[in-house]
């Protein structure tokens, strides 16, 4: 039998992406040890392209905690959105609302941030791995073997296990069934998204309501566009021309206005199911979920990855008490204020989505209480105020 390598540490991280990478950080700025672990390679988390409307918050915590200005100096700041329907965009305006913004920063660019933070700080993270276990999460020392890049037999073993591992993790299956809630709203469509070579249409992000379906025109460089529009779910991506592609996004965001495409070289396209999910409790044991791995939400409200930082952010406060102060009641508040937010970004999600999109069964009586809805919301200022504080992110207590 192969002898394993054996590996102490205090806090075992399964995942390496934003949200298993900025833990390790922040808990680093205390001195407290960890090791992260991914069965993907550095250049496949890199390599994946997404969008990133990064929450004021998220902003913040990047920045301050030391990890990187670089969203400051590459990302672009969005002092609103338009909400475009029956042919014309109305603009909500955050600065002026609430005083607020987001940025434009794709996760990928996030990850990269955290990742170079992570090796100036000469932090473990042991990419491309495979056949990764985690055991004896409800014991004192919680495991997790793998098989490394180099393909010798590894364990470690901390005090804490975080499940950061994504939408699949193998880490919420360790939570017994009896003692797990799982929560699924499954939609009834997808979206048809395109990566294009052209200057931005319009300076910040468009969602779309229309008699064809959502879309949403949004920006990704100088020269480099994310777009997307409303399909069925089974949508064949490669069975669509770029003529038509064009042609599809032009009539959904059609209008008196006159208002255009700017268009170029399609470079990629793709079909994005999505589906809310939530599961509870985000602990158990000495096992610790978050972002991905315990909630999964619909790209309408732009809340994933800012989801998956305000779990850490909240996770490394209780885990820091739990060791540096021997504190471990201190673990019981972080399942219960995580999924506070969670759920409040849910509720936005699930909004946002079910105002903008056409219903496969919708009657026309859902289409004119749609666009009644979306009246409300830009005829009131109480309605636009609403929408920029879940927008923009509510204030994590600092």
């Amino acid at each position: 039998m192969t002898q394993r390598s054996r590996t102490v540490t205090t806090v075992g991280i399964v995942g390496a992406g934003p949200a298993g990478l900025m833990l390790a950080h922040l808990l680093s700025l205390d001195g407290i040890d960890s090791v992260v672990v991914d069965n993907r390679t550095r250049r496949e988390i890199e390599d994946t392209v997404r969008a990133g409307i990064l929450e004021r918050d998220s902003v913040r915590l990047l920045v301050e905690s030391g990890v990187s200005d670089r969203v400051l100096t590459d990302g672009h700041e969005h002092a609103g959105i338009d909400l475009r329907f029956s042919g014309l965009s109305h603009r909500i305006d955050f600065r002026a609302l609430i005083g607020e913004s987001v940025w434009l920063y794709p996760q990928n660019d996030v990850f990269t941030d955290l990742a170079d933070a992570r090796d100036r700080d000469r932090g473990d993270v042991r990419f491309g791995i495979r056949d990764t276990q985690v055991a004896d999460v409800t014991s004192g020392q919680p495991g997790i073997v793998f098989t490394d890049a180099a393909g010798a037999q590894q364990e470690i073993r901390c005090d804490f296990l975080v499940g950061a591992d994504g939408s699949r993790s193998i880490c919420r299956m360790q939570v017994p069934e009896r003692e797990r809630r799982h929560y699924f709203r499954e939609y009834p469509f997808a979206w048809f998204g395109i990566l294009a070579e052209a200057p931005p249409s319009a300076p910040e992000l468009i969602y779309t309501h229309s008699g064809r379906g959502f879309a949403l025109i949004s920006q990704r460089t100088d020269v480099l566009q994310r777009m997307y529009f409303q399909c069925d779910p089974g949508e064949d991506a490669a069975a669509w021309s770029q003529d038509r592609i064009w042609a599809e996004l032009q009539a959904r965001v059609a209008g008196q206005d006159g208002f255009t495409l700017n268009q170029g070289r399609i470079t990629d396209q793709m079909v994005l199911r999505f589906r809310s999910f939530v599961s509870e409790p985000m602990r158990y044991g000495n096992l610790l979920l978050a972002g991905d791995s315990a909630h999964t939400v619909p790209p309408t409200g732009a809340k994933g990855l800012n989801l998956a930082l305000a779990d850490v952010r909240i996770l490394a406060d209780v885990l820091k008490r739990a060791i540096l102060k021997k504190d471990l009641a201190a673990l019981d508040e972080y399942s219960p204020a995580a999924l506070a937010r969670v759920w409040k970004s849910q509720h936005f999600s699930y909004w946002m989505t079910t105002m903008l999109h056409n219903l496969p069964d919708g009657a026309p009586f859902d289409t004119r209480r749609q666009i009644g809805e979306l009246e409300s919301v830009v005829s009131s200022t109480a309605g636009s105020t609403y929408l920029a504080e879940a927008y923009t992110g509510w204030p994590n207590p600092r």
